[in-house]
């Protein structure tokens, strides 16, 4: 069997209106996807609120994200946060003057 061999840094859009989510691998208990951002933001009103906990680390880029209990976070490349199943959280802010890159590993 031949190994994929792949670049989170490669195929990226050239113009992006929304957010782009590439599923990398998926298994029972575990979904690992790239999160491609360029400025964007969740919406306004709202949060996530998943069913399974959400570990994810900055590639590229900026971000904020904002949690319901009023902790904001402020990720550069490399920082990395585990957010728990059903805590609920928003993406505030992203780098608009580049891409920001995600890696989300979702898993129960």
């Amino acid at each position: 069997m031949m190994a994929n061999i792949d670049n989170l840094f490669e195929s990226l859009p050239e113009s992006i209106d929304e957010e782009v989510f590439t599923e990398i691998i998926r298994g029972e208990t575990i979904k690992i996807e790239r999160i491609v951002s360029k400025g964007h933001t969740s919406p306004k009103s709202g949060w996530y609120d998943q069913k399974a906990n959400e570990w994810v680390v900055l590639l590229k880029g900026e971000a904020k994200l904002a949690f319901a209990n009023g902790n904001d976070v402020h990720l550069m490349p490399g920082s990395h946060v585990n957010i728990p199943a059903h805590t609920r959280h928003k993406v505030r802010w992203t780098t608009p003057e580049t891409e920001t890159i995600w890696l989300a590993i979702h898993y129960t």
